[in-house]
């Protein structure tokens, strides 16, 4: 056998030689699907299925990958990967390279194995689909699950059909008929409806199953003529309905270790016709059997209790069976090798005999061949043994079937033989030989005319005493006895009636008749002399019993006296009940298969039998309920050891005391009509019955009364409920009107809250109308708002417009100030120039004295540098630091000043340019004004820069004075100095002349004081006057600054207004 790993491999080769399967399993090849990772897991196979040709097979795995097998191409190729598991597949559409896939998510999905893309996605089921039929022509599929089943056409991938049915009854399988245009549907009540494919008309329905087969049928299969059925569920039993005939034609009964059949599925045959005539049966062990539904002969199997099949299915010629195992690979057998033994030819008729060539004349060493038409091997004559056995059991089988055939009865003789040989008779021929050995006349007519008086009043309340679960056998049991009753009238009164035949009416539920003449000759025969007594037990009987008991047993039966336990106890339980409570159904069959095969006193030896085969249990016991108790259970006891020893009592009994020489022997019931049964105490049943039909009569009058009694009671209490009913009508209607009431105030509030809410809603559409016309409102005013705007923007551009020209007027204006200043300053250089050359020359002419003088005090100057010249130089140093550094800090705080003056100026400009924006206007107004003061301004400046030049003139007159005193003065200083310096002896003078060098002095040092404060102070005014008119220059430069700022602000005002309004 070869086997196949699938892997991850997407295509490749199904076997690497040429596949040679066994005849003893016929397995081509073995495929299985494992995972390619580190642990690797084996993916089941769910589902397979063939093509049309046969040659091709489609399997999914409960990953979802489908693969397509070419059986004759020896290819595999992975065509689609669904992703979940599927639960069916069918792959013989019309279209060959289509296949239909129903999925875990309840869909069915239409692939192509060629391109792998999706043809179709059909929905519609609730539940799992587990059947695809596809028609014969391909175009038409019916998917089957539990709780329906559709109808598709395969052109349009639509749903033409949908079979709904109760959820109590539930579908097992829909499915076309081969070779036709059938529908047929099974349910799981084993209804099965045959229905027309193009009208959905029902065309016929199969008739239920017997009664005696209890089974649900859950597997189905038909012949590819589409004329036999074969049906089975949970049950050995296999039913074949011939589709034509439409009725039941065969059961047959597969082996006893087959409880249940899984699947079925006919094995096609090319020269059958489509009458196939192999069956293949997949039973819960897993194993597959092959069976001929003609001949019952097992042909051959697939599968083994350790390797189990799960599904199979058999390709359309029937070359190939692929099967799906329960380790979830795929096996694919050869139909040919597996049935090479059974299609084998019959050995030839005609044999030869060729002699060897005599090498010696000894005949010792003659050697003879047997051969035939073609080369044998030795094994011929094992298969020729094997041949005649099989031939023999074949005449065996034909010789029984001869013997069942006889229709006069069995031979009792032999049926004795055969029962003391085996022990029972075959379950299968039971009940015939019993009707055989009982040789029951079956009066149709008779039993007829007993059943159609009905049930007897003894029997009206029979399930009141004895309640059965299946009303079936309570209406058999009520009908055999009412039967029994009216054939004779002690029946009616016999308490343990029931108990005897209850057995009996079990076994025979499904023929009453057969039922009835079974118990009536049981009591005419085996109950022998049981009524004497009535109604007391019947003590002849038990006399009997107790006398055998005692020659066989005294232990046991003076045990039974000790403990005062009767025949009534340990015999008369097991007589009324034909030991029924005591033996199970096999080991009761088993006995009365031996009591009807003998005398009716086989019965009674019976009784002593399970005494004596009990005593060992029964000497334990010593209350009297332990003895009811054990005579009224079954009790662990052998059966066979019971009739054993029955028998052995039958034939050690002395005749004095044996219950045959008592008892008549058997005698049948007659034919046509049933003999007259009246061995009993007559003028006792009489007066039972005369009595029981005063106390029935009693009773009928006294049931009058109470029923009279009973109608007055009903009267009164139905008039009390009629009452009380109208009472709680009253209280209910009082109850309605108040919930009617309250029903009321409920509409009533609804209402209001109705009309609240319409009035809510009338306020949101006035409040939405007045937010329209608000909008609407607010939409004009904005237009109007929009064109004032554009009003105003035309305004504003004029305005900018007006201002820019005024800005433009004001800058030029400004700009002429400049110029003006600039011209100011210009001619003040030119002043200064002036001045500085009149200056120069000043100073040329001083420069000139000066140095003329200053060759004359060189040499006072250099002694007078020398004198003074280390701390002037000291002093200079100092000097000059202390200025750097006066000077540095000067500057330092002119930057600070002028650093906090312009932020200052910044802030000023910053807080005031908002206003001076506003007050733009009124500045344009003044523009004019403030021009021509600025002008009368300037003009005033003019003429006070004159003044100041004339003052400036005369001062320059008189410093001019002063500097000629001075220079007269440092002159005599120096003079006198020098003087001093060269004449040192002239310092000592007279005091008279030096006062008068005193004197004369003074006159000239008043005159040298005068001369300092006149150029003092025409100095200080001549500063006065310049830092004057530096201020009012700076003054005026800062107005017209000012101005400009407070334009440029108001203009910038206006052209952020219309903005602000905008917004």
């Amino acid at each position: 056998m070869q086997s196949t790993d699938l892997g991850s491999k997407e295509s490749g080769k199904i076997w690497h030689r040429k596949p040679s399967p066994a005849t003893r399993d016929g397995i081509i090849v073995n495929i299985i699907h494992n995972t390619s990772d580190y642990l690797p897991k084996v993916l089941r196979f769910l589902n397979v299925a063939f093509d049309s040709s046969g040659d091709c097979l489609i399997a999914g795995d409960h990953h979802g990958n489908i693969y397509v097998f070419d059986l004759c191409g020896n290819r595999f190729n992975l065509v689609q990967r669904t992703a979940q598991a599927c639960t069916a597949l069918a792959f013989n559409l019309h279209r060959k390279s289509e296949f239909l896939v129903a999925l875990a998510d309840y869909s069915i999905k239409c692939f192509d194995t060629v391109t792998k893309e999706l043809v179709s996605w059909m929905r519609g089921h609730e539940s799992s689909v587990f059947s695809i039929s596809v028609h014969g022509s391909g175009r038409y599929a019916i998917t089957t699950s539990s709780d329906t089943a559709q109808l598709w056409d395969l052109d349009t991938f639509q749903r033409k059909r949908k079979l709904n049915i109760l959820q109590s009854v539930g579908i097992q399988k829909v499915f076309f008929l081969p070779l036709s245009n059938t529908i047929l549907s099974c349910f799981k009540d084993n209804s099965i409806f045959a229905w027309e494919c193009d009208t959905l008309v029902c065309k016929y329905q199969l008739p239920a199953p017997p009664e005696s087969s209890n089974i649900l049928y859950k597997v189905f299969a038909v012949t590819r003529d589409g004329r036999i059925l074969a049906a089975g569920g949970k049950s050995n039993h296999i039913h074949l309905w011939c589709l034509e005939a439409k009725q039941l034609f065969r059961i047959i009964q597969m082996p006893t270790k087959v409880r249940a059949i899984r699947h079925l599925e006919f094995l096609p045959d090319s020269f059958d016709a489509g009458s196939n005539q192999v069956l293949g049966v997949l039973s819960q062990d897993g194993i597959m059997r092959f069976i001929n539904i003609q001949t019952c002969k097992l042909l051959f199997e697939i599968g083994s209790l350790d390797d189990g099949i799960s599904s199979s299915v058999i390709s359309p010629h029937g070359r190939y069976i692929a099967s799906i195992m329960e380790n979830g690979s795929l096996n694919i057998y050869s139909v040919q090798t597996l049935t090479k033994e059974i299609n084998k030819p019959p050995p030839p008729l005609v044999k030869v005999i060729e002699d060897l060539p005599k090498k010696k004349g000894n005949s010792g060493d003659l050697k003879v061949k047997v051969t035939s038409g073609r080369v044998r091997r030795p094994a011929r004559s094992r298969e020729s043994k094997i041949q005649t056995r099989i031939l023999k059991q074949d005449l065996t089988c034909g010789f029984e079937k001869k013997e069942n055939e006889l229709s006069d009865g069995l031979n009792k003789k032999r049926l004795q033989i055969l029962l003391k040989g085996y022990g029972e008779f075959p379950t299968k021929y039971r009940m015939f030989i019993w009707r055989s050995l009982l040789q029951l006349p079956e009066n149709q007519t008779a039993f007829s005319n007993l059943i159609d008086k009905g049930i007897h009043v003894a029997f009206l309340n029979l399930q009141k005493k004895y309640p059965i679960k299946s009303r079936k056998l309570l209406r058999v049991l009520q009908r055999t006895l009412s039967a029994l009753a009216h054939w004779s009238a002690i029946f009616s009164d016999t308490p343990y009636l029931p108990l005897l035949a209850f057995p009996f009416v079990k076994l025979f539920q499904n023929n009453q008749l057969i039922c009835f003449e079974v118990v009536a000759t049981l009591i005419i025969n085996w109950c022998q002399h049981w009524f004497e007594y009535f109604p007391n037990p019947p003590i002849n009987i038990l006399s009997m019993i107790e006398n055998v008991l005692a020659f066989h047993d005294k232990e046991l039966l003076q045990h039974f006296i000790n403990h005062d336990v009767t025949s009534q106890l340990y015999a008369w339980p097991l007589l009324e009940t034909v030991f029924s409570e005591v033996l199970t159904r096999e080991e009761w069959l088993k006995l009365f298969d031996n009591v009807f095969s003998n005398h009716p006193s086989f019965l009674l030896m019976t009784v002593v039998a399970y005494n004596i085969c009990s005593r060992a249990p029964l000497l334990n016991c010593k209350r009297k309920d332990d003895f009811e108790y054990f005579f009224h259970h079954r009790n662990n006891l052998d059966i066979s050891a019971v009739i054993r020893e029955a028998y052995r009592l039958l034939d050690t009994t002395p005749a004095d005391i044996h219950p045959d020489s008592m008892l008549d022997a058997f005698v049948a019931l007659t034919k046509g009509q049933y003999p007259v049964f009246n061995q009993y105490p007559k003028f006792i049943v009489d007066y039972q019955t005369q009595e029981r039909e005063r106390i029935r009569n009693d009773e009928l009058d006294y049931l009058r009364e109470r029923q009279a009694v009973e109608e007055m009671q009903a009267e009164v209490d139905q008039q009390r409920v009629e009452d009380e009913a109208w009472y709680q009508k009253q209280e209910l209607l009082r109850r309605a009107e108040e919930t009617r009431r309250e029903i009321l105030l409920q509409e009533e509030e609804k209402m209001i809250q109705q009309r609240q809410r319409l009035a809510a809603v009338r306020r949101e559409l006035k409040v939405k109308e007045m937010h329209l016309q608000d909008a609407a409102r607010r939409r004009l005013l904005q237009l109007q708002q929009d064109q004032r705007e554009m009003e105003l923007r035309r305004l504003d551009d004029e305005i900018e417009r007006k201002v820019h020209m005024r800005d433009r007027e004001i800058a030029a204006t400004a700009k002429d100030l400049e110029m003006r200043h600039l011209e100011l300053e210009s001619q003040k250089r030119l002043y200064e120039k002036n001045l500085s050359r009149n200056q120069e020359a000043v100073a040329k002419e001083m420069k000139e004295n000066a140095d003329a003088y200053r060759q004359k005090v060189d040499v006072e100057e250099h002694m007078f540098h020398r004198l003074i010249g280390t701390d002037q130089t000291q002093n200079q140093k100092i000097h000059k630091l202390i200025e750097e550094n006066l000077a540095k800090a000067e500057q330092a705080c002119l930057n600070t000043d002028w650093r906090i003056q312009a932020l200052h100026k910044q802030r000023c400009s910053d807080l005031h340019r908002n206003e001076c924006y506003q007050e733009i206007a009124k500045l344009l107004r003044k523009n004019r004004k403030k021009e021509i003061e600025v002008l009368n301004a300037m003009m005033e400046g003019e003429a006070k820069k004159w003044e100041e030049a004339e003052e400036k003139d005369f001062h320059l007159k008189s410093e001019k004075k002063t500097a000629a005193l001075s220079d007269a003065s440092r002159r005599w200083f120096l003079e006198k100095e020098i003087h001093d310096a060269q004449h040192p002896c002239d310092k000592v003078v007279p005091k008279g002349r030096d006062e008068e060098f005193a004197s004369g002095c003074l006159p000239r040092a008043s005159q040298l004081n005068d001369i300092s404060e006149m150029e003092s102070l025409t100095q200080i005014s001549l500063n006065q006057r310049k830092m004057h008119w530096d201020a009012m220059e700076q003054d005026l430069m800062e107005r017209v600054r000012n101005l400009r700022q407070r334009l440029v602000t108001q203009a910038q005002n206006r052209c952020q207004t219309p903005h602000l309004l905008a917004t």
